[in-house]
């Protein structure tokens, strides 16, 4: 594996890492892996596990995050097959989940933060700590909603998530992606790193060959069109302490123009079928 950039931890730590490219894969590897990943959770400002709307930034999040659970929400209806049975894996505050329930789903989920479980269990909704604490159950469809990046031991964890999908069930992936417009137009201070707890750096050739040989392929790809406008705001304030919203927007609205090409958009949801 080759040196790709150096970053630091910018939300919690100030902890500096390296950022190493698997050719093979075309993935970049979060580098050292701590031993110790919980404490770099350990913050009210890590804002996908609150349901935070006071400053501007949260209030933006919010707007977006209802927006993006009711297009979730309609996603998830195109591939119903055997059941409507559900899995959402690290589920934050359980808002997606309430949704699908909602709609008449069969809803399970797990969610390591304990903090956030509490917020979930205060809105009617029940979560695991662990994959290892599901019953042992095939689900319809299985989402990750910008969490693949999180785990570790990826190759046992792409394992488990394959038992538990039914034949010709669907497995939904959102990550972000590292060959955008704007993760090389701010490199280090790219929000979408967020290292250490974003472990892995996905591109779509990755994707493809990580489940590929686990049986999985890939038939579509979705555009996350909003990351790119919240990462470039983070960025901003990451590369130059102040919140330059116009900027921000900017950059996000380029990278989305000149992803129409390319195809290459700051985070991608991954639709995979279970053969």
């Amino acid at each position: 594996m080759k040196p790709y950039l150096k970053t630091k931890d910018f939300s919690i730590s100030s902890e500096e890492f390296e950022l190493l490219h698997d050719e093979t894969l075309d993935m970049l590897i979060t580098h050292p892996q701590p031993e110790d990943i919980a404490r770099y959770y350990e913050s009210e400002d890590y804002i996908s596990h609150t349901d935070a709307s006071i400053s501007l930034r949260d209030k933006l999040y919010q707007v977006v995050k209802k927006y993006s659970i009711f297009k979730k929400t309609k996603l998830i209806e195109n591939y119903i097959s055997k059941s409507k049975s559900l899995l959402d894996v690290g589920a934050g505050t359980g808002d997606f989940m309430l949704a699908a329930k909602k709609a008449n789903w069969e809803v399970d989920g797990v969610e390591p933060n304990y903090d956030a479980r509490m917020r979930a269990t205060e809105k009617g909704v029940d979560l695991m700590n662990s994959m290892e604490s599901l019953p042992g159950k095939k689900y319809n469809i299985i989402t990750l909603w910008h969490v693949l990046e999180h785990l570790p031991d990826l190759e046992n964890q792409i394992l488990k998530l394959v038992w538990h999908l039914e034949d010709e069930g669907t497995l939904i992936i959102a990550v972000p992606n590292f060959k955008s417009y704007d993760a090389n137009y701010y490199k280090e201070y790219w929000a979408a790193y967020d290292v250490p707890r974003h472990l892995w750096h996905f591109s779509k050739t990755a994707i493809e060959k990580l489940f590929f040989k686990h049986g999985l392929r890939l038939v579509k790809t979705k555009p996350m069109i909003f990351d790119a406008f919240y990462v470039a705001l983070l960025s901003e304030k990451y590369k130059s302490q102040r919140q330059h919203f116009v900027k921000a927007f900017f950059i996000g609205l380029r990278s989305n123009i000149k992803a129409l090409k390319t195809k290459e958009y700051s985070s991608v949801v991954y639709i995979l079928k279970k053969a």
